[in-house]
């Protein structure tokens, strides 16, 4: 049976509950929609939900629902007890069905949004965005701003010292370091110099303040469609600041230091300012910096007075330094030229009429560009020395040294027209020469046939076996041990440890005597002088002449096959064209500061005599043969010379050393690994670039006399006119060889230690006349010699 309403009732309890069973639910926070007031109805009694007619234009009116706040506030009006069918009707009335489930998404997608909330959401995080990128940026700035370079002094800049080496005649033969012009102003500048750097680099130069946007993004346009970097975007103002006050990496703070710098220069310097400072600080190739010395570097002129060809080709530079040289890329440096003037033409700095006509100027213009300055490998050579005889280098210096480019280019064209065409046949490679005064000044150096191929100086550094040429120290021994040039030895087979020398033609002459041995080169007679000698003393003579090679005391020594290097041994002839004194040779004369404060010296001091006068005389007498008769025949250039051939096994080395009154000079030829060459003596390729090279130094000399100095001593002549012999002809009297010697001797392999019983064998000898005892006379010793 129902209860009766009360007054506690809430009108959202549900009458056909009992009370026991009601149990308030917990307030909600969504505000409930009202009660329809025909819930409290019986079904039979209330209104169809669904009864409009669909034809109906409008829907019929709805009463409305009374609000909540009168439902919960103020007195209730009693509510009319249900009746019994009603209360009957409700309980057997159907319950409802069961609220539907919510539809599942599907995946994770979210309803979409209204646009313009999407709009909106994206705008606020773009403000987000800019104002949190913006406060990055201020903060990047301030903390590099924090770091940038001194500003004091713009003109100030951390260089290398500039050294210029100049030739005996006062040329200049090359520079190291950073070498700077006079500044000039950009007003002293012909117009199309100044016109050719911004046509070519930044042609809105007077339209930015230091920063170009539209050029940098021409740039990004064009390297785009290029598909490379073919365009910068940097101005004239930026690259100031880059080569003035930064480094020249690629980070990004160097980049932000140099945006702000280009700033500051705008708003400090005039726009001509800021060009005369580019124009005297940019680098433009082999060491120079600004476009006065690249114009006296590569045309010989002032960059007031270049071309407009010329002013081309120094802003063609910029893009490459190395690569455009019109000193060692004339075409690519001509063809760039040609794009820089038709960027003038567009820019309005020249007429298309004057960039024809400066192109057609580009063979004159290029000419002294494109030659090469002589004696690379002796530049190199002379400054590995600048430290050891001035000190640290700190500043410009100038090195005036003692190369004469006469003699030098002479040389570099002998050698290598030479091997050009005559060493293909004869698998020769390679070749060096040196030529000196007989004080040691070297005139000419050559350490290849290409120093742009190899820098690799074959005149200094490599050891090569010198063959015969180093026989005159063995008979300089034997001359200082008694000896005498017309003393007969014999020519025979001779075995040492094993070891059987052989001469060159397979043949042996029986007695000769020394002049003859040394003019034919005849390798059994230079052993037997070496063992008569001694090896020691043929070790002591070469060191004391110049020789700088760890020598061994080998029975092979007196054929030359322990290796030493060109210079040293071309320098140890110089005693034999100097009267008997040592010439060390040297390259420096003077090293002076910019200024003229003398920081080097060279002085000769006293000369050290390392070959007695009479020595000096027969040696002269016996290396004369050689040219006159012998085997350097062709080397004989019409006045009185002297010399020595050589070769090495398998002729895998040939040597020419000889020398005038005026001059000593050695070529070398071989290859750098060593092959063999085809039948190469010294005699041959050697002996040809010798000769004209001292045609061209001898050139215009009065013809002079090599040094006699004594020929004998008083006992020897009296000994001779006792004994009937030939008394000693001068130095330079004419010499008939009575041998027939067509061909350079070969020293031959293996090489095989001396007994040492046979090593430093003391000589049998004193000064050519008889022992301390008188027991042997001159004749008789040299003939107990033979018999050994």
């Amino acid at each position: 049976m129902p209860f009766p309403p009360s007054s506690d009732d809430d009108d959202r309890r549900p009458a056909a509950l009992p009370h026991s069973a009601w149990q308030p639910k917990p307030a909600s926070r969504f505000r409930r929609r009202p009660r329809d007031p025909q819930q409290d109805q019986p079904r039979e009694q209330r209104e169809p939900r669904m009864t409009r007619d669909p034809q109906a234009s409008s829907p019929p009116p709805q009463q409305p629902a009374p609000p909540l706040s009168a439902t919960r506030a103020g007195p209730q009006p009693p509510r009319p007890a249900p009746t019994a069918s009603a209360s009957t009707a409700r309980r057997d009335a159907p319950p409802p069905p069961p609220p539907r489930p919510p539809a599942r998404r599907q995946g994770n997608s979210r309803p979409p949004r209204p646009p313009r909330r999407l709009f909106g959401r994206l705008l606020r995080w773009a403000a987000v965005l800019f104002i949190w990128g913006v406060a990055s940026v201020g903060v990047l700035v301030a903390w590099y701003a924090h770091d940038l370079p001194s500003l004091a002094d713009v003109s100030s800049a951390t260089r290398r010292p500039s050294l210029l080496i100049e030739g005996s005649d006062g040329s200049i033969i090359a520079n190291y370091g950073d070498l700077y012009g006079e500044v000039i102003d950009v007003s002293e500048l012909p117009p199309w110099v100044p016109g050719a750097v911004i046509s070519i680099e930044d042609r809105r130069f007077y339209d930015h303040h230091g920063v170009d946007p539209l050029g940098l993004l021409r740039a990004v346009v064009v390297n785009v469609q290029k598909g490379r970097m073919a365009q910068g975007g940097s101005t004239l103002t930026q690259q100031v600041v880059k080569n003035v006050f930064l480094s020249q990496e690629r980070t990004l703070k160097r980049k932000v230091q140099e945006l702000l710098l280009s700033l500051w220069l705008e708003r400090t310097f005039t726009k001509q300012q800021i060009l005369t400072l580019y124009l005297n600080r940019v680098y433009l190739g082999a060491g120079t910096y600004g476009v006065e010395a690249a114009a006296q570097r590569y045309f010989g002129v002032s960059a007031r007075q270049v071309t407009p060809f010329q002013a081309a080709v120094l802003a063609g530079l910029l893009k490459a330094p190395s690569r455009y040289s019109p000193a060692s890329n004339p075409d690519l440096a001509t063809s760039r030229a040609s794009v820089v003037l038709n960027a003038m033409v567009e820019n309005g700095v020249l007429t298309q009429q004057q960039a024809q006509q400066a192109l057609a100027t580009a063979p004159t213009a290029l000419a002294n560009a494109s030659k090469a300055r002589p004696g690379r490998y002796f530049s190199d050579w002379v400054m590995e020395q600048v430290d050891d005889l001035a000190g640290s280098v700190s500043q410009d210096l100038i090195i005036k040294t003692t190369l004469d480019p006469t003699i030098q280019a002479a040389a570099e064209q002998a050698l290598a027209k030479t091997l050009d065409s005559k060493g293909p046949a004869a698998n020769a490679g390679e070749g060096a020469m040196v030529v000196l005064t007989p004080d040691g000044a070297v005139r000419a150096m050559v350490g290849g046939r290409s120093y742009a191929n190899s820098q690799y100086n074959r005149a200094v550094q490599a050891l090569r076996q010198p063959g015969s040429s180093f026989k005159p120290f063995v008979y300089l021994a034997g001359l200082e041990s008694g000896l005498l040039p017309d003393d007969a030895v014999e020519d025979a087979p001779i075995t040492i440890s094993g070891w059987s020398p052989e001469n060159f033609d397979h043949r042996y002459h029986g007695q000769v005597t020394l002049r003859d041995a040394v003019a034919n080169s005849l390798n059994t007679v230079a052993v037997r002088v070496s063992q008569r000698a001694g090896l020691q003393q043929v070790i002591s003579v070469a060191h004391r002449l110049g020789i700088t090679a760890d020598l061994q005391p080998t029975p092979s020594l007196a054929l030359g096959t322990q290796e030493t290097a060109v210079l040293p041994l071309v320098g140890a002839y110089a005693a034999f064209a100097n009267g008997g004194y040592a010439a060390p040779p040297f390259g420096i004369s003077e090293i002076t500061t910019r200024d003229g404060q003398i920081l080097y010296l060279h002085q000769q001091g006293e000369q050290k005599q390392v070959i007695r006068p009479q020595d000096v005389g027969n040696m002269n007498q016996l290396l004369s043969g050689v040219i006159q008769s012998g085997t350097g025949k062709r080397a004989a250039i019409g006045r009185p010379a002297a010399g020595k051939t050589g070769t090495s096994a398998d002729y895998r080395d040939a040597w020419f050393i000889g020398y005038t009154a005026d001059y000593v000079a050695g070529v070398w030829i071989g290859n750098d690994n060593n092959t063999p060459m085809k039948r190469v003596t010294g005699g041959s390729l050697p002996a040809d670039v010798w000769r004209e090279v001292m045609l061209a130094a001898q050139k215009g000399k009065p013809m002079r006399d090599l040094p006699v100095g004594e020929t004998d001593d008083l006992i020897g002549r009296l000994l001779r006119s006792v004994l009937g012999e030939d008394s000693p002809r001068p130095s330079n009297a004419p010499y008939t060889n009575p041998l027939s010697a067509s061909e350079e001797p070969q020293e031959l392999a293996p090489q095989q230690p001396a007994p040492e019983a046979q090593r430093n064998r003391p000589a049998p000898l004193l000064n050519g006349t008889i022992q301390p005892d008188g027991s042997l006379t001159h004749q008789q010793v040299i003939d107990l010699f033979n018999k050994n």
